[in-house]
């Protein structure tokens, strides 16, 4: 086969009709351009006009020099599936050390994957597959992944890792992740796995959006333990939505977040954490000019950290649970974070804590910062049903009710379950496969008491006068009901308040802070933020500075010691 340096998909027996199963001329196709490469050092590029593409069975293995670029999002689309075999993944493009022994001496480089579509509606695995992702390449240099749709993988869309030199920009990921129940591994839209290089990897993520995916909307994760955290990472201008997590560094070292947008997503906003392969969280990190706003649970969720973590100019505001999160989970690291700073942050109308301390921080930098409004999640327990009270897929009304607006945001409303109507819970595309239904922090059926009705649960993120608006049951549905919408007039109820809720909680050790030039107060109407700051029974709070704040408005006092603060001094605060 003559080799050009661009050839044309159709002239090499591509058909694009959606019926033939394009795979194997793309695979012959590949691998003549990649000896041409091989031999001569020319990179080539593939061609795809529009059409729709099939590659039905077996994945299409990469090689060094090759690129693929197509006539645009929707116009040329790769649509995979796996009829015949339903134990194997199938990527579009795969390049891996498990089975092709890739690694820094047997790499691809020169590539670039740009203008077309990955459908993975029409994979389903027997079993949940971390490999039956949208593109699944390991040990890339200079690459370039551009302007490209991927959408329904049962595992991650974009599962790229060791990516050096390369950029990857306008990813667009959607519902991926679909066979994830929400705590196996991968599932995400943009999923990149970190430190095969060795300490520096040379990366930037920017311009991309992932929304409704199964687990995180974008990750970066160590992949081996004894592997040194790279720097070198940049994630820039990106929208993450309706994912369990927005944006999670679980082992880099130095990653620089900024100007991204992290809304409604279920678990938090942005987390570093032990929940990667390697327990290994982040550090080194900065995050600036970020809104994470809506989240379900936290704003900002910080753990599993030696530090240091810098977090500045960020709005964080309207999460359902704090605005920052201080906290370790089981299984990684436990040492105190050292240097974390939080400057210039406006933390507002949360539901519970601005700022939660829940796990040892030492000489933690906290100053020039609004914590303001929160505690929002101040009104007290109601019930209803009758008339007037109706649920939609993400919604129950109960046009009698008067409810502090924001007052039950991240509450769990129970609803008794009676006869609901069907519907589904995602929304794949015609053809695709909704999968298994993921995890959720809430929409289990709960467990009845004797004699009592049985109950749905769903989590509240907003809520009117009259008015609950719902998360999903999991990313990308398109209800909050596990079995349909309970029916008009359901009895509901709410929980009471949580007390108290506080601008700043400190609930482990802290030694040597710096708390300087904050205002954290409460000029809402009511007041709903109790504290300005509140040393809870377990906290140790020893040493450091405060001073300089305003810590005046709040609803019932400016501090509150359930642990009294040794050493150190408090002078010059307002309130």
């Amino acid at each position: 086969m003559t080799a050009p340096l661009t050839a044309d998909a159709h002239a090499y027996g591509l058909a694009g009709d959606g019926t033939a199963d394009d795979g194997p001329a793309l695979q012959e196709l590949v691998d003549a351009l990649g000896d041409a490469t091989a031999a001569d050092g020319r990179p080539r590029t593939v061609r795809v006009p529009a059409g729709r593409y099939l590659v039905r069975d077996r994945p299409v293995r990469w090689r060094s020099g090759v690129s693929l670029v197509g006539a645009g999002r929707g116009a040329t689309c790769f649509v995979l599936a796996n009829p015949g075999a339903p134990d194997r993944p199938v990527p579009l493009a795969w390049f891996t050390t498990a089975q092709h022994g890739a690694g820094p001496e047997n790499h691809i480089a020169d590539v670039t994957f740009a203008r077309f579509e990955i459908d993975g509606s029409r994979v389903q695995t027997e079993e949940y597959e971390v490999l039956a992702k949208g593109l699944g390449l390991q040990y890339v240099l200079r690459g370039r992944f551009s302007d490209l749709w991927i959408h329904d993988t049962a595992a991650t869309g974009f599962g790229c890792d060791f990516l050096q030199d390369t950029v990857v920009e306008g990813v667009l990921t959607e519902r991926c992740g679909r066979q994830d129940p929400g705590e196996k591994m991968g599932g995400a839209g943009i999923g990149i796995g970190v430190g095969g290089w060795g300490p520096v990897e040379r990366l930037a993520v920017t311009d991309c959006t992932a929304r409704g995916n199964g687990t995180n909307g974008i990750f970066l994760e160590l992949q081996q333990e004894d592997w040194v955290p790279p720097r070198g990472i940049r994630v820039t201008a990106c929208h993450t939505e309706d994912n369990r997590y927005g944006i999670s560094d679980w082992g880099a070292d130095g990653l620089l977040v900024t100007g991204c947008s992290m809304l409604g997503n279920h678990v938090a906003g942005f987390d570093v954490s032990a929940q990667g392969t390697t327990s290994v969280g982040g550090r080194g990190g900065i995050v600036t000019g970020c809104v994470l706003d809506g989240n379900a649970g936290d704003g900002i969720a910080l753990g599993n950290t030696p530090g240091p973590y810098a977090f500045r100019g960020n709005r964080v505001s309207s999460n359902g649970r704090y605005g920052y999160w201080e906290h370790n989970l089981a299984g990684g690291d436990q040492e105190p974070a050292t240097d974390v700073v939080l400057e210039s942050n406006d933390v507002h109308d949360n539901a519970l804590d601005g700022i939660r301390v829940d796990a040892p921080l030492h000489e933690p930098a906290i100053f020039d910062n609004r914590v303001r409004n929160n505690g929002r999640r101040a009104a007290g327990a109601a019930e209803g049903g009758g008339a007037g009270v109706r649920c939609g897929p993400l919604s129950l009304t109960d046009e009698g009710a008067d409810w502090l607006p924001g007052g039950h945001r991240g509450k769990e409303v129970r609803v008794a379950a009676g006869d609901a109507a069907a519907e589904p819970a995602a929304g794949p595309p015609a053809g695709g496969s909704a999968g298994a239904p993921a995890e959720a922090p809430a929409g289990a059926p709960a467990e009845p008491s004797a004699g009592a009705p049985a109950e749905v649960t769903a989590l509240v993120v907003d809520n009117t006068a009259t008015r609950l608006d719902l998360v999903p049951v999991r990313p990308g549905a398109v209800t909050a009901w596990p079995g349909g919408t309970p029916a008009p007039g359901a009895a509901y109820r709410l929980p009471d308040a949580p007390a108290p809720r506080a601008g700043l909680t400190a609930a482990a050790a802290v030694t040597h802070p710096y708390v300087h030039g904050n205002r954290v107060r409460d000029d809402g109407h009511p007041r709903t933020q109790v504290h300005a700051v509140w040393l809870a029974p377990d906290a140790v709070w020893t040493g450091g500075r405060v001073s300089g704040n305003d810590f005046g408005g709040n609803a019932s006092a400016a501090t509150r010691f359930d642990s009294p603060p040794s050493g150190g001094r408090w002078r010059d605060n307002a309130g």
